[in-house]
C-alpha cells in the first residue's frame, strides 16, 4: 500500500453512499476520487470488459472503476462478502479484469465487520498514518450519523412527494437539504443540520387529504440503492403520485448489527415474518425480500415491487415464493428484472399497468394512472413524460 498522503481512493457509485464516504475519507485525510455519475457510458465499459454472464451491478461497478482510474484514482476500495450470493467474488473478479487491462492500483477488500473487528480496523489503518482504533471509532461514529441523516432525508422525501402540491418542490427541497447537511462537520452541527434539513422537506406544500397509492419496494440491495440501475424508478412512481417506502437503505445495509433504523424494522423481525415461507438464509436479500413483503402487506400497502438483476439466485428464489405469499396476504407484487438489455420504455409501461391494477383494486373497477392522478387532483402534466404521452 502506498503512503497515505499519496492515496487517491475510489469506490463504486451506489445511491447516496458517496455522500457518506466523502465525509469519511475527508476526516481520514485521504483524497476521494468519485467516479463520474453512472451513465450509459459506464455500463458500456462494464459490458465491454466484464464477463457476459455477470449480473448488472458487477458491470456497472467495473465501469465506475475504469472511469475513476482514468480520473487519477490509484486505490480501489470494494466491499467483500461471503456466499451463497456471488457478491463476495465481485472485488476479486473486478481486480483481475482491471489489471489485465493494464491499470496499476492498490486494492482494498473491506470484509464485513462481523468477520472480525481487527481486520476491519487494519483496512482503514493503512489509509491514515498513526490512526488508532479509538480515533477510527470516533470518525466512523460521526460520519455514520451523517450518513443516516442523508438516508432519513431521502426516505422522507419519498413519502412527501406523493402529497406535494406543486410537482418538483420535494426534489428541490431535497437538493437544498442535502447541501445543508453536507456542510455540517462536528457531531453537534450534524445533529442540528439533520433537524433543519428535515424541516425543509416537511415544509413542502402538501395536500395531505389526497388519496394515494402506497407501494413498497423490495429486492436486491444494489438495484434498490442505485437509481441508474433501475432507470430512476422511484422518480417515475413518485411523479405518478405514488407513496413509496423502500426496505433497503445505505446505512442500514452497512450497519454491523443490521438494526435497520432507517427502514424501522430490525432484521430479526423481518426474518420472523419470512419464516413461514423461507426459514433460512439464501444469500443477498432473498429472505429479506419475503419478510419485507409480508410487512408491507400487514401494514396495508396497496402493492409491492421486487427489483432484481437478471440471474440473481437469492432474488429468483424469493420470486418463486412470492406467488404463494401474494395469495395468502392478498397483495399484488410486480417483479422487475434488469440487465443491459432492459429498456426504460418497457419498464415504464409495466409500472403504468401495475399502477392501473392497484387503482382498480382500490376502487373496484378499471382506473388508469391518468384517471388516478385526476382523483388526486393532480394535473396530468405532473406525471412523468411517458405518462403524459399516454394521456395524449
Amino acid at each position: 500500500m502506498r503512503p497515505p498522503d499519496q492515496i487517491k481512493i475510489t469506490t463504486p457509485h451506489m445511491g447516496n453512499l458517496h455522500l457518506l464516504l466523502d465525509d469519511l475519507f475527508g476526516r481520514l485525510g485521504v483524497e476521494y476520487i468519485k467516479p463520474p455519475k453512472s451513465s450509459t457510458k459506464t455500463l458500456e465499459l462494464g459490458i465491454k470488459h466484464g464477463p457476459e454472464f455477470a449480473c448488472l451491478p458487477l458491470k456497472i461497478n467495473l465501469g465506475n472503476f475504469i472511469q475513476a482510474l482514468d480520473k487519477g484514482a490509484n486505490t480501489i476500495a470494494m466491499a467483500g462478502g461471503h456466499g451463497p450470493c456471488r457478491f463476495g467474488y465481485y472485488g476479486i473478479v473486478e481486480e483481475r479484469i482491471l489489471r489485465d487491462l493494464g491499470y496499476e492500483f492498490d486494492f482494498m477488500m473491506l470484509e464485513p465487520f462481523s468477520d472480525g473487528a481487527w481486520a476491519f480496523y487494519r483496512s482503514f489503518a493503512s489509509l491514515s498514518a498513526g490512526l488508532s482504533i479509538r480515533r477510527l471509532w470516533k470518525i466512523l461514529k460521526v460520519s455514520f450519523a451523517k450518513g443516516r441523516a442523508f438516508d432519513q432525508l431521502r426516505k422522507r422525501a419519498l413519502m412527501v412527494r406523493a402529497y406535494e402540491a406543486n410537482c418538483g418542490d420535494t426534489r428541490r427541497a431535497l437538493k437544498q437539504a442535502e447541501k445543508m447537511l453536507a456542510a455540517a462537520v462536528t457531531a453537534a452541527e450534524i445533529e442540528a443540520a439533520a433537524r433543519e434539513s428535515l424541516g425543509l422537506i416537511e415544509s413542502v406544500d402538501q395536500e395531505r387529504e389526497r388519496d394515494v397509492l402506497k407501494v413498497g419496494i423490495v429486492g436486491e440491495f444494489y438495484l434498490l440503492l442505485e437509481p441508474f440501475s433501475n432507470f430512476d424508478l422511484e422518480d417515475i412512481l413518485g411523479n405518478m403520485g405514488v407513496y413509496l417506502e423502500r426496505c433497503v437503505w445505505v446505512t442500514d445495509w452497512i450497519a454491523p448489527r443490521r438494526d435497520n433504523k432507517i427502514f424501522g424494522f430490525p432484521k430479526r423481525m423481518i426474518e420472523e415474518k419470512a419464516a413461514p415461507f423461507l426459514s433460512h438464509n439464501v444469500g443477498g436479500e432473498g429472505r429479506e425480500t419475503i419478510g419485507n413483503t409480508v410487512l408491507f402487506a400487514e401494514r396495508g400497502f396497496d402493492g409491492v415491487i421486487q427489483l432484481l438483476p437478471f440471474g440473481c439466485m437469492p432474488e429468483n428464489i424469493a420470486a418463486s415464493i412470492l406467488p404463494m405469499l401474494q395469495q395468502k396476504h392478498d397483495i399484488p407484487v410486480l417483479t422487475l428484472t434488469f440487465d443491459e438489455q432492459t429498456g426504460r420504455a418497457g419498464m415504464v409501461t409495466r409500472l403504468e399497468a401495475f399502477v392501473d391494477l392497484l387503482w382498480a383494486r382500490r376502487n373496484g373497477g378499471a382506473v388508469s394512472a391518468i384517471e388516478g392522478a385526476k382523483m388526486q387532483n393532480r394535473e396530468p402534466e405532473t406525471l412523468c413524460h411517458e405518462c403524459k404521452a399516454k394521456a395524449v
